[in-house]
Formats: structure tokens, C-alpha cells, sequence
């Protein structure tokens, strides 16, 4: 008999790589694999490592995402829009507090927050607001650490003090991630798959770092679903156990015959061609033992397992 076989393909190639920025490439894919792996791949890395990202904003004076702040060139909306491109990197895995308070009039960004030793932001640049006169504008962010994308009505109530605006958290440290599949050459064949995959991270994680780790999380998902559980079985055991039960030695119980079971004729040929008559003769049985039979397959035996649960009785 002829065995047929997958061919595996190379492992990642470098074609460019830099802090944030890396493009990769795996050959020899089978034809098909190409898509299969690369929007795996994909999906994963945008939606499974883990990021930093603000939860939840305090501003002193604020009591809903609606408000205007007097002397503050931008309503809430928009810094709450402008806090989520700062970009944290947390080296615990417990939440953070950083706190805001400048006076103006200036420009306020990234570099003029009070970080914990614990935080390390990445674009200090990056624009909040600006104070046209000279209020003084005071606020707190909750940083945490998650996966992708977590929606503000997500948060748990009692994690939002009173006062407290809750925020859309981004927590994906990858910001693009694209691929392209086009034909290669192995042996007589044109037609196997070459993967290019580009990625673009914050800066927190190395886009390698990233290709590797989703990688890993396929391979640990696949693994834990690899084989079948016996669920028929199971169920069949569970129905037994919640039959309403005789006693295994009751005398009427074990005198019934096979006849008055709801058993196929099929199957009752074949338990009095072994000179199976009544329950008790099937009680004594082993699964293994009517497995022997012949006539009796698979589904007689559920059959067989079925009819007995009425009784309370469970073939070993």
C-alpha cells in the first residue's frame, strides 16, 4: 500500500528585521498551506500576546467622557483618544498608577507623566493636550497588562472607582501584521507555497519575539486538542448511572427475556445463537465476552448497554 506524506517546510528566514519592523519568510510550504499558516499566524499575533495599555482615567474636575475642561484646548473624547497611542511597558504583571499635573499655559505629552520604576513609556512625544491659560490640569491612569483588544463595558464594575472613566484598552503590542503567499519551485513541482509575513510591533516586544510566540501558542493549542474522547461512552455510562435502578439480583429482573427488551431482531439472534435468554444470562457477560459474539458489532453492544441500563445494571 502506498503511504502518502505532507513535505514540511523550512523554518523562518530573516529577510529584514529591525527593532519594530521584521519580514520573514518560510518556504516550502505544501500547496495550500501557504493561506492556512499565514492567516493562522496572523490572527494570533494580533490577538494573543500580551501588551500594556490604559484601563481606566481620573481627571480631577471630569465626571463623564462628555465634559469640557475649562482651558483645556480638547474635550475628554479626544485625550482619551490620545492616551490610547501611549505605549507602556510594564515589568509586573500587577496594574499601575501614573499621575499628570502640569500648569499652564503648554503643550502636554507622554514625557510630562509621573511614572512608577515599574513603567517605561515608549513614545514620551506622543500628544495629550494642550493648556491654553493657566489651569492646571491633574489626572491618574490605571495601566494593566492583557491580550488584544478589551472593550471598556468589559471591565468589571467594582474595578472603576466612582469618578473614573473607563477606556477601550488596546493591548496588543504588534500594530500591522501582513502576509503574501506566492508559488515556488520544489523537485518537478511549481506549485508549493512561499510564506512572507510582515510585522510591526510598539517597540515593547521584537518582531521576532512575536513570530516566535505565536508559533508556540498554535503549537500548545493544537497539542491540547490532539485525540478524541470516547463521549458516546461516557454517556451511555451516565445514563446507567441515572437510571432508575433494580437491584442487580432481583429475581423478575434477571427471569426477563431478551425477547421483551427493546432490542433489534438482529440482535437477539445473535445472543440466542449463543444461548443468551434472558438478562441474567447477559448480567453475567462481560463487554468483551458479547464482543466475541458473532453478529453482535459496535452498535448491537450500545444496544445491549442501553436495554440493561433500565435495570441498573452496567456491563464490565
Amino acid at each position: 500500500m502506498m503511504e502518502y506524506s505532507i513535505t514540511l517546510p523550512s523554518k523562518p528566514r530573516v529577510v529584514s528585521e529591525a527593532e519594530s519592523e521584521g519580514v520573514y519568510e518560510i518556504d516550502g510550504l505544501y500547496p495550500g498551506y501557504g493561506h492556512t499558516l499565514g492567516n493562522s499566524l496572523r490572527r494570533i499575533i494580533l490577538s494573543s500576546l500580551p501588551g500594556a495599555a490604559v484601563t481606566s482615567v481620573k481627571i480631577e474636575g471630569v465626571e463623564h467622557e462628555f465634559s469640557t475642561i475649562p482651558g483645556i484646548r480638547e474635550d475628554v473624547v479626544t485625550i482619551l483618544l490620545n492616551l490610547k497611542k501611549l505605549r507602556f511597558e510594564i515589568l509586573t504583571q500587577e496594574a499601575q498608577t501614573i499621575s499628570l499635573s502640569v500648569k499652564g499655559p503648554q503643550k502636554i505629552t507622554g514625557g510630562d507623566l509621573k511614572l512608577p520604576g515599574q513603567v517605561r513609556l515608549l513614545n514620551p512625544n506622543s500628544y495629550i493636550t494642550e493648556i491654553t491659560d493657566k489651569t492646571e490640569f491633574k489626572a491618574e491612569f490605571h495601566i494593566e497588562r492583557g491580550l488584544g483588544y478589551v472593550s471598556r463595558e468589559s471591565h468589571k464594575k467594582d474595578r472603576v472607582e466612582i469618578g473614573e472613566i473607563a477606556v477601550d484598552a488596546i493591548f496588543s503590542p504588534v500594530r500591522r501584521v501582513n502576509y503574501e503567499v506566492e508559488n515556488m519551485r520544489v523537485g518537478d513541482r511549481t506549485d508549493f507555497n512561499r510564506l512572507r509575513i510582515s510585522i510591526e510591533t510598539d517597540g515593547t516586544i521584537t518582531p521576532r519575539k512575536a513570530l516566535e510566540s505565536a508559533i508556540e501558542i498554535m503549537i500548545t493549542q493544537l497539542k491540547a486538542v490532539v485525540g478524541f474522547r470516547e463521549e458516546e461512552i461516557v454517556s451511555d455510562t451516565a445514563e446507567a448511572s441515572s437510571a432508575p435502578a433494580l437491584a442487580v439480583d432481583s429475581t423478575e429482573a434477571m427471569k426477563t427475556r431478551i425477547e421483551d427488551l427493546e432490542l433489534s431482531s438482529r440482535t437477539i439472534s445473535a445472543l440466542e445463537k449463543a444461548n443468551i435468554r434472558t438478562v441474567g444470562g447477559l448480567a453475567r457477560k462481560k463487554e468483551a465476552d458479547l464482543v466475541d459474539i458473532e453478529g453482535l458489532g459496535p452498535k448491537a453492544i450500545q444496544e445491549i448497554k442501553r436495554a440493561l441500563a433500565n435495570f441498573g445494571i452496567i456491563l464490565k
